[in-house]
This record gives C-alpha cells, structure tokens and sequence, in this order.
C-alpha cells in the first residue's frame, strides 16, 4: 500500500518524461529518416549558416513527407501560407504585400501596441496563463496591421479562436477544429476589400482570404503571443531582471528579449528541401531533393558557456557575433516581421510591467505546453506571493502527467492522420497534372 502510494506521489518527477520520449520514438518511426539533421554528422555547427543560406536550400514544401504535417497543423490554405510556398512569382508577389503591411514606423507600432494592450490587458489579475492573456493583444495589433481600423470584438474572438486551436494542435494538447479555423476564412473574404494595400493580383479571393489567414492571423498572432509569453515567463521567474527591466533603458530589454529568444527560441526544427546539390568538399555533396532539418534550439545552445543558464549579458556584443538566429537567415527566408516584432514586443512588455509584479513557480520550457502559468499583481496591490507559488507549483507538475499522455495519444493520432490525408503531396500531385 505504502509502495503504490510512493510511486503516485511520485508520478509527477518521472513520468512526463518518459512520456515525452515515448512520444518522440512515436513521431520518428511514423515520420520516417527521410531528413538530415543541421548541426549533426554531415554539417557540423560551423557550417550551419552557411549550408542555411545556401541558394540550393530554397524548397519549402515540394517532395518532402514531413511537409505534409505542416500542412495539417496550418490548415485550411496551407498552399498559401508564406512560409510554405515556392520559390517564384506567387511568392515574390505575396512576400511585397507583406513587407508593405509590416512596413510601420517605429513611433506608430509602438503606440498600436500600447492601445491594444491597453484594452486587453484591462481587468486582468491574478493567476493567469500568460499566452491566453497575451494573445487577444497581438489579435488586435494584426487586425489593425491588416485593415487600419479597430478591431472588432467579434475579429478578435474569431483569430484567437483560430490561433489557440492552430497552437494547441501544434504542441499537441488539442485535436484541431477546422470549422472555428473556417468562420475565419469566411470573415477574411467578406473583407478583403477593406484591407489597406492592395492584395497580390493573380489570386483568387480564396487564395487572398488563405494568405491572410495563414501570415497575418495564424503565424503573427501564434509567434507573437509565444514570444511574448517566453519573455514575460522569464522576467516572472528573475526577480532582479524583471526589476532592472522595469526601470532600465531599452538596451537592457533588447538583451533580455535576446537571451529569451535564445533559450526559447520559437523555431524547433525548420525544414528545407534542396533544389540542387549541396557541395560540402571536393568528395562530398548533399544531393537534390534532400531534406534538411535545421535545429535552432541546438544551433542556439552551440558556443556559449552554460548554454542553459539565462544570461543577458552575453549580448553586450553585437548578436551577429554569435550564434543566434531567433528571425532565421537573410538569405532563406527569413521571419519578414524581424524588424516589426522586437519593437512589438519591447512595447509590450513596457505596459506589462508597468502595470504588473510577475511571479511563476511553473516550468518553462521552449514548447510552452502549459501555457506559462504566472501571479499578475497590480503595481501598488498587496503582493501575498508565496501561497499562490506554491498551488501554482503543485498544480503545474500534476498537470504535466495529464498534459504528456494527451500529448502522446493526441500527437500519434495527428502525426498518423497527416500522413494519411498528405495535403502536401495530393496539392503538388493535383498542380502537375493540371
């Protein structure tokens, strides 16, 4: 009796990850070996960037099995979500439009930020989950990015809808919902003749409600809430930071939000598919139609002493010295809101401390499965910290049991039906024979 009661009570300090492990052997027999992983046994850290920048490492999504499961979790449109379209004049045509749609000055974006912050961040207190909090705010910030007008209460329910089940497919908590993603797709095309630049010509409304959908309402308010949740989770869990962030300059800040980015960063593994060889010395080449899988985590850790120490200081030199890439690299695709989001995010965070002392007992880990438990104390309220750490403790790792089980049987499940369903392949089988 005492013995079955010991391994519950323990359950919490062993199971999760063997769950976790579990589920990865899972994933890695359903997905195949088709991909070469980056850094690894063929290209070694040094040679990261520059097999990365390659102009042989361009195919996105043409060819490559994993694609298919990138696919599902975006859905509906995936053929038309930026970062999984081909290279060439679609691309080219749809990237412009984004660029111009992201194109706002510093003063503007910091000013939409703190008004949207401002509306959703009212009321809110207490014990929270920092992406749920956060996500309405870069709901509104898109909204606004996109049509240049206050967005309605009844947008933003529909993108955060949308958002959280794509997220919450992703870590694989929740199955997806592809009606709530669809009341989306269906707002977006009675709109698009609201949006503030012209949309690319060549598409169909469809297409043009899909673009939208997947770059300004799925990826942007995905990442940025994910982002932002890391940040606000690490200021939470170091007190001296989070002080020193409140009453510093925006040089501190930037750094913080560097080192965040670089333990968290929001990128697992991007995958490329080569269009043409890869040559690495005069004997050895990666060939055409490889999959290269670059691991940002492992490149980001590469380098640094005590990789897994957060330090901002390791950013008194300029990040272009080191080895992080939270935007990804100039020269293949990268993030298009590198520019946009620091100074989001930055302004974002500037309310939140404004208002708030945060505190959080939970784990944090890059993919974020709980959502980043944390107190919320208005500036100025009483602070009564410790009893609330403690619940916020206990519940997070019993949590975790339930959550990586989920996970496992959910993640199976989703990894198996997207091989079944192969959007990917189907679409390009579908576009040859046309």
């Amino acid at each position: 009796m005492l013995l079955a009661l010991a391994v519950v009570v323990s359950l919490p300090w062993w199971l999760p990850g063997r769950v976790v492990a579990l589920r990865v052997r899972v994933f890695n027999r359903i997905n195949g070996d088709e991909g070469i992983p980056v850094p690894g046994d063929l290209v070694g850290i040094d040679r990261f960037k520059e097999v990365y920048s390659h102009p042989n490492a361009s195919g996105r999504s043409k060819g490559a099995a994993l694609s298919d499961l990138f696919w599902y979790w975006l859905s509906p449109g995936p053929e038309m979500h930026q970062e999984h379209l081909e290279a060439g004049e679609r691309y080219d045509a749809v990237a412009r439009t984004t660029r111009g749609l992201l194109a706002v000055p510093r003063a503007e974006a910091e000013e939409l930020t703190r008004r949207c912050a401002a509306r959703t961040l009212a009321g809110v207190r207490g014990l929270v989950r920092l992406r749920d909090v956060v996500m309405p705010l870069w709901a509104e910030f898109s909204y606004e990015l996109v049509f240049a007008e206050p967005c309605p209460r009844e947008a933003r329910d529909l993108i955060v809808g949308n958002a959280d089940d794509v997220v919450s497919s992703l870590k694989c908590t929740g199955l997806r919902h592809m009606e709530r993603r669809r009341r989306l797709t269906r707002y977006l095309l009675g709109r698009l003749s609201q949006v503030r630049i012209p949309l690319p010509a060549g598409l169909s409304p469809q297409e043009q409600a899909y673009y939208l959908h997947g770059a300004f309402f799925t990826t942007a308010v995905v990442q940025m809430s994910e982002a932002t949740a890391h940040l606000l989770m690490v200021l939470a869990q170091h007190p001296g930071v989070q002080d020193k962030a409140r009453t510093g300059d925006d040089r501190y800040l930037d750094q913080v939000m560097a080192e965040t980015l670089r333990l968290y960063p929001l990128f697992g593994i991007a995958h490329r598919i080569t269009t043409g060889e890869i040559p690495l010395d005069e004997h050895t080449a990666i060939p055409a139609g490889s999959v290269l899988c670059f691991d940002y985590p492992e490149f980001h850790r590469a380098g640094f002493p005590d990789p897994g120490h957060f330090d901002p200081g390791r950013f008194d030199r300029p990040a272009k010295e080191l080895n992080h890439i939270p935007f990804g690299i100039a020269a293949n695709r990268p993030c298009p809101a590198w520019r946009l989001a620091p100074i989001a995010m930055r302004a974002a965070a500037r309310e939140v401390l404004h208002r708030y002392a945060l505190d959080s007992s939970a784990a944090h880990t890059r993919s974020l499965p709980n959502r980043g438990p944390c107190l919320l104390t208005p500036m100025g309220a009483p602070r009564r910290v410790r009893p609330a750490l403690a619940f916020m403790r206990v519940r997070d790792r019993w949590e975790d049991v339930w959550r990586s089980l989920v996970q496992l049987v959910l993640g199976t499940y989703m990894v198996w039906d997207a091989r079944r369903q192969r959007l990917c392949e189907r679409h390009f089988h579908h576009s040859a024979e046309n």
